[in-house]
């Protein structure tokens, strides 16, 4: 601090000296002034801080382990009861006596973490494709969330099926297993991964939705519990707006954190058309101003 005093003093007494000559105006003529430069910043990216938190945030991680572990606490009890079951009523058709125990868990961003994909979306300036997304699964480099290997092992342990219902097409099945075993979670063989494009005799499938799907497990199993981060991955969404989603999840509420375990996914998911009437088709500026439209200000 000593050091910087003598300079501190001389440019006090600089300063002083130029305050008492007036400054010399001189006017610039109107066909010299220009407007100011205008500098290209980086485009908005409607994922970039979703996907920057899904990567380094603490906090996503904790409430994967946090989710994970509470079910975990809970399954022994689940199985115990013979009348516990996790599966909706519509979903529910064969009765639960003799049945085997399972759990169903949907994959990505349930069991696998696929944030490099968005992160290579982002980069890239594009948005989900296909192509892409197949060629990513066929790297089979997504990493397990955490919790899910240490939940899904105590299930096996204990005589529990687990069961991958996803909305992966079923061609990549054989790379999906393979990246499952690779991370560390049970594979009890073929039939434990339900993709989508799955036949399931006499049931309808309703565009992406799962519910045949369970209904197929339904008939061999009580479903203990399910995980996901689509409320899609539990129940039937047939209208896909903010009032659609909410009316079919209220009569589920307090299975929530029970028999149901709902992982945060704000990188992607059908809450994200609901917003702009499902509308893929529309320019991606104008999905963009229909979701700022839909924020709320008070």
């Amino acid at each position: 601090m000593s050091n910087r005093l003598p300079a501190v003093v001389a440019a006090l007494a600089l300063l002083a000296s130029c305050s008492s000559v007036p400054p010399t105006r001189v006017a610039t003529p109107a066909s010299a002034v220009t407007a100011p430069p205008v500098i290209a910043g980086p485009h908005g990216d409607d994922n970039l801080n979703a996907t920057a938190w899904a990567q380094t945030a603490i906090e996503h991680d904790l409430i994967y382990l946090q989710t994970y572990r509470d079910a975990q606490s809970r399954l022994l009890a689940a199985l115990k009861d013979r009348q516990w079951d996790a599966l909706p009523k519509d979903d529910r058709l064969t009765p639960l006596k003799n049945l085997k125990p399972a759990v169903i868990l949907d994959i990505d961003e349930t069991v696998l973490d696929n944030s490099p994909y968005q992160a290579r979306v982002i980069k890239g300036g594009g948005e989900f494709n296909e192509a892409d997304w197949a060629a990513w699964c066929k790297e089979q480099r997504a990493r397990a969330l955490p919790g899910v290997v240490e939940f899904t092992q105590f299930a096996a342990r204990h005589g529990i099926a687990v069961i991958y219902v996803s909305n992966r097409a079923k061609d990549l099945d054989q790379v999906t297993l393979a990246n499952l075993r690779q991370v560390g979670v049970p594979v009890s063989g073929s039939q434990a991964f339900l993709g989508l494009g799955t036949f399931v005799d006499g049931c309808e499938q309703v565009g992406t939705e799962k519910g045949c799907r369970r209904q197929l497990i339904g008939a061999h199993y009580r479903v203990l519990m399910q995980f996901g981060d689509q409320i899609g991955d539990f129940v039937t969404v047939l209208a896909n707006t903010s009032a659609g989603r909410e009316t079919v999840m209220a009569p589920y509420l307090p299975w929530i954190g029970t028999r149901w375990f709902v992982l945060p996914n704000a990188t992607y998911g059908s809450w994200e058309p609901a917003l702009f009437n499902n509308d893929w088709s529309a320019p991606r500026q104008q999905r963009h101003q229909q979701k700022i439209d839909s924020l709320r200000f008070q």
